[in-house]
């Protein structure tokens, strides 16, 4: 093996995912080559191998893969190369198509798959000419150490047992995956009168972003007898010339708010790209996401879960922690990566503290009933639920959250790290901030957190709060702040300014 290999292929590691640039641009060039990419699922046999102790090497029993990809337009070419190098491998792959990340991971769990494993080809709400690899086994998604040892073993070497060979089948994953969504509808409605179609009656808009979310309105909404007129972006597209399929997007909710409003429906829904993520709009056009969505979601598992604790990422309203409290709940707020949430859920659980939810502001939602999957089309599920019974008794969604207070500001800034080594730069400055709060009146740092700096504001600064943390994917560091009081953050920001302007190794002009 060439080792000089290995670290242009650990570069390709995003947290628990592999990412990289799949088509050429004038500035950027390919680094997930077909090369690389075969050469990736030689290191996953590896793993599944080494790691996950399966049986891979057995010419009889060969192990089932499932592979299937999101809209984008490399995604045809990376999945033969991943398909070749799983064959060689003597791997039995299932080629499901077009699909979502969270039905990759249900064709481990469905019995007609019965997958050991299995490869999502997504780089989530990133621009067209990225792409990535998202793994799964029966246990769950790959850990940020299970892709750093793919990457460090992506070598033809490494699969000894090699000389065999594999096979390839086609199914239709996204095709079982909707039929369960609209069964645990039903089922959840459960309304005798309008068991088939309990969503009758109502006028439900999708907005798909041209990513893989599309079926949502075709295949689960209908069949449950809602009017889906208006939906839009429904069609795959990897160019995603409407806006970027990302419900955290200014621009993609704005979308959807309209279209809610001119067709005056009674809900809208996003998706992301491959469908981990989502978000939805009331009737009124108020868009349902961050913190909203967390509360949402929170009340309603609140009520089936009394007592239940909510993992969230570091960077939530203060408010949120209060309305969770209030309904009889408790929150965990962690540090952010949907990763370290879900992974932070599961390990409460082992605790033995009930807890139901791991989410972040970002919508990623996983729920524990759902084998703490981040799965967009499933919160979405579980939100048509809740409305339909809501809906009998002439409430809606909104009102579960009418008693969540909101802001009166809020205000994000990111600073650019422009030296070489991210996290030291990021840490000495996180360092130095602490030290810069405890001078400074009015503020106080909040002992309960687990990520970056989090502060609170009194006096001169209005009620509220900030935090100060490092981003997980880029050399930024993050300043999110929110208010009760109007002009406070201004205020706050001409204070901060006497700090960040002092780090050279930071791009604050614009703060």
């Amino acid at each position: 093996m060439n080792e000089s290999t290995i670290p242009v292929l650990t570069e390709l590691q995003n947290g628990s995912d592999v990412r990289g640039v799949a088509l050429e641009t004038p500035n950027q060039v390919v680094t997930l080559t077909n090369d690389r990419i075969e050469r990736i699922a030689y290191g996953f046999a590896f793993w599944l191998k080494e790691v996950k102790k399966l049986a891979v090497d057995d010419p009889h029993y060969p192990l089932r893969i499932a592979v299937g990809h999101d809209s984008r337009l490399s995604s045809e070419r990376i999945k033969s190369a991943l398909i070749e190098g799983l064959v060689n491998a003597n791997f039995e792959v299932i080629d499901v198509g077009l699909a979502t990340t969270p039905a990759m991971f249900m064709a481990t769990q469905y019995i007609e798959y019965d997958c050991d494993a299995a490869i999502m080809i997504t780089a989530s709400h990133l621009p067209f000419q990225y792409n990535g690899l998202k793994f799964f086994t029966k246990d769950g998604g790959a850990e940020h150490e299970d892709i750093q040892f793919m990457l460090e073993h992506a070598d033809w070497s490494y699969v000894y047992w090699g000389n065999m060979s594999g096979s390839v089948v086609p199914r239709y994953l996204l095709k079982n995956y909707a039929a369960d969504l609209v069964d645990k509808i039903r089922q959840g409605i459960n309304d005798p009168e309008h068991y088939n179609e309990p969503l009758k009656g109502r006028h439900i808009v999708v907005d798909a972003g041209n990513g893989a979310g599309g079926f949502f309105a075709t295949a689960v909404l209908e069949p449950l007898g809602a009017t889906t007129s208006g939906s839009q972006y429904l069609e795959p597209d990897g160019h995603f010339p409407n806006h970027v399929p990302n419900p955290d997007n200014k621009e993609a909710m704005k979308s959807i708010q309209t279209a809610v409003l001119t067709n005056r429906a009674d809900l809208g829904i996003i998706f992301d790209t491959d469908v981990d993520r989502s978000a939805i709009v009331s009737s009124n056009g108020e868009p349902i996401n961050r913190n909203n969505l967390i509360g949402l979601i929170s009340a309603i598992l609140i009520e089936e879960n009394p007592g239940t604790t909510i993992v969230t990422n570091s960077a939530t309203s203060e408010h949120l922690k209060t309305f969770i409290e209030a309904l009889g709940g408790r929150q965990n707020r962690y540090i952010t990566g949907y990763r370290n949430v879900i992974n932070k859920g599961i390990a409460l659980n082992k605790e033995g503290i009930p807890t139901s939810l791991a989410i972040e502001t970002s919508g990623h939602a996983a729920l524990k009933e759902n084998y703490f999957l981040d799965d967009g089309a499933f919160l979405i599920a579980k939100l048509l639920i809740a409305d339909a019974k809501l809906k009998k008794v002439g409430k809606t969604l909104s009102d579960l959250i009418s008693n969540l207070k909101q802001p009166v500001e809020t205000e994000e800034v990111r600073f650019k790290i422009e030296g070489e080594d991210v996290a030291l730069i990021g840490a000495n400055v996180l360092e130095d901030f602490r030290d810069f709060i405890r001078e400074t009146p009015d503020l106080t740092i909040e002992p309960q957190n687990f990520e970056g700096v989090r502060v609170n504001t009194t006096g001169v600064f209005g009620e509220g709060w900030f935090i100060l943390r490092l981003s997980l994917h880029e050399p930024l560091l993050v300043l999110t702040m929110e208010n009760d009081e109007l002009g406070a953050i201004a205020r706050l920001k001409e204070v901060l300014k006497t700090f960040f302007n002092d780090q050279s190794d930071l791009d604050a002009s614009f703060l």
